[in-house]
């Protein structure tokens, strides 16, 4: 563990993840027979952490990794955290909360590489605004802060208030947000899904009561996910990244034209926290002076590396695997 102040401050879910492997995932009211079953180390806000310290890693880079959130006392929370102790992120600000059950995600996957997910909060449910106070020192010294929505809403945003570098803000799972805090978000990172909520909640917030379209005639009918980016810059979010799987993801900035990465094409094992692999690795990358585009180049191919291997965090890519290499370069989105 580094004695160098963190860098990176990660506030959010520590859980342990139950796998079970399936032929396929059951449809409702159904039963099948799993293949096998583990329990591995998971939760979007350790993912997130442990991929910015292994990114950071392959690099040589001294780019101290923090995190803040809670586990219980019982067995799960010591395979919660292993992962982050072995790869040297900062866990003291990790509390071991008496009586209470650390988190755990139930995770369904089947042969496709597909998931369906649960997830029980357990100690992430009391990761409030007063615990995350209690650790300001780390939050408001670190250079960059990244914050999910698996722990309570009064907790991000005590983080964001706190932050005094760049603050990322992932918008998952998707939850009613007040909308200063994706203005406060650089960037805002969203699936499509995601990214329609955040746009329906600044629309709400309009004085007349409509949402903003984007830029008439800038941008294709045909390219939705582009228009609500430009959208949301439109609305006050100073960047947004929104993650489309298989199809890459779009980069949208103010005063800039958005443009596209392409995905990579490999064969998917297991897509489970591939996004927070890409948050992470986005992460190490702006915190070592990266634009945001080539950030996103970078996360990209770590993504695409993690839905290769089974598992959420033992799937993340160590010093000396290999990446895989995009075959085209990104893209600006040209108007219509």
């Amino acid at each position: 563990m580094s004695a160098l102040s963190p860098r990176i401050v990660v506030v959010g879910s520590v859980n342990a993840d139950l796998v079970v492997r399936v032929a396929r995932r059951p449809a409702p009211g159904e039963t099948v027979m799993g293949d096998s079953i583990e329990i591995l180390p998971g939760g979007k806000g350790a993912n997130q952490a442990l991929a910015a310290a292994v990114v950071a890693s392959r690099y040589d880079e001294d780019l101290p990794v923090a995190m803040v959130g809670a586990v219980g006392d019982d067995p799960n929370s010591t395979i919660a955290l292993r992962e982050l102790a072995g790869a040297g992120v900062d866990v003291s600000a990790v509390c071991r909360l008496p009586g209470v059950s650390t988190g755990v995600a139930s995770i369904t996957v089947g042969r496709d590489g597909d998931n369906s997910i649960v997830v029980v909060p357990g100690a992430n449910g009391l990761v409030d605004a007063s615990f995350v106070r209690r650790h300001a020192h780390l939050i408001s010294g670190a250079q960059v802060v990244v914050a999910q929505m698996e722990v309570p809403m009064d907790a991000v945003e005590t983080a964001a208030r706190l932050a005094s570098g760049r603050f990322i803000l992932n918008l998952a799972p998707v939850r009613p947000a007040p909308a200063w805090l994706f203005r406060r978000a650089d960037p805002l990172v969203v699936n499509e899904h995601e990214a329609a909520a955040a746009l329906s909640i600044l629309g709400r917030e309009q004085r007349d009561g409509s949402s903003v379209a984007g830029r008439p005639g800038q941008i294709a009918e045909a390219d939705p996910e582009a228009r609500c980016a430009i959208s949301l810059v439109e609305m006050g979010v100073p960047s947004v990244v929104v993650t489309l799987g298989a199809r890459g993801c779009l980069v949208a900035r103010d005063g800039d034209q958005p443009v596209r990465i392409p995905a990579l094409t490999v064969p998917v094992v297991d897509t489970t926290g591939a996004g927070d692999a890409f948050v992470g690795a986005l992460a190490a990358r702006l915190a070592q002076g990266d634009s945001l585009t080539d950030a996103c180049v970078l996360a990209t191919r770590v993504s695409a590396y993690s839905v290769q291997h089974e598992g959420t965090q033992p799937s993340y890519p160590r010093p000396g695997d290999v990446l895989p290499v995009p075959l085209s370069p990104w893209r600006p989105i040209p108007p219509s």
